[in-house]
């Protein structure tokens, strides 16, 4: 559970304790719900992330949109509503170059006029071989507090935890041509462990030698 869950939920454990010993146990059930739900939507469970020159999911959700962005670059859009988990990773590895916070709009997270117009965190990550990676964080209708840890010059492993946004929200993802999607409108993802693209060009292993690398190739973040 992240640091703001614990946060929610103690406090609203709490009050049900005192509302409990003021008036009643009846009365304080809907605060200890409160309580137990915050618990659970702050999860934040590791992941596997699959090694290579690949990008993963920023965030859990349900891939909205992949569409051309500008020249030669593919926006991958994915929505994660109430249910999903919150907890945004690094979609590659590599240097931040670039964190930009950008005021806007509180539309509905899956309209696509979101991307553009929504309060958002725009941030760029760039591998070692100097590959270039955008993605948003993007606020929705609810979800009004975007959170982000790191800061220009990190180095973030792809699938790191980087930030979250609370209560429903939008991430989009925005690749070059060197890259070769491979998810589709109405996947589900998850954050850090369902890769979105892969490097074009890149040699895929026989699946028989592929079935004999497994924890070797995979690292836990």
């Amino acid at each position: 559970m992240v640091r703001d869950g614990i946060l929610y939920a103690l406090g609203f454990t709490a009050a049900g304790a005192l509302v409990s010993w003021l008036a009643s146990p009846w009365t304080a059930l809907p605060l200890f719900l409160a309580g137990a739900f915050f618990a659970w939507f702050f999860r934040d469970p590791d992941r596997l992330t699959p090694a290579g020159p690949v990008a993963v999911s920023p965030g859990d959700g349900r891939v909205m949109a992949v569409v051309s962005e500008g020249e030669h670059q593919t926006r991958i859009s994915i929505f994660l509503n109430v249910f999903d988990v919150h907890v945004n990773r690094s979609p590659i590895s590599g240097i931040i170059t670039d964190v930009t916070y950008q005021r806007g709009k509180f539309l509905v997270a899956s309209l696509a006029a979101a991307s553009s117009d929504n309060e958002q965190n725009v941030v760029t990550v760039r591998s070692g071989d100097g590959t270039t990676v955008v993605f948003k964080q993007i606020a929705g209708l609810l979800a009004r507090r975007i959170v982000f840890s790191k800061k220009v010059g990190d180095f973030v492993q792809a699938g790191e935890r980087v930030g979250l946004i609370k209560f429903g929200s939008r991430v989009d993802v925005i690749l070059g041509p060197e890259w070769r999607v491979e998810v589709a409108p109405g996947m589900h993802v998850s954050a850090g462990s369902t890769v979105l693209a892969r490097r074009a060009g890149d040699i895929e292993l026989p699946i028989a030698l592929a079935a004999n690398i497994e924890e070797a190739v995979l690292c836990q973040t």
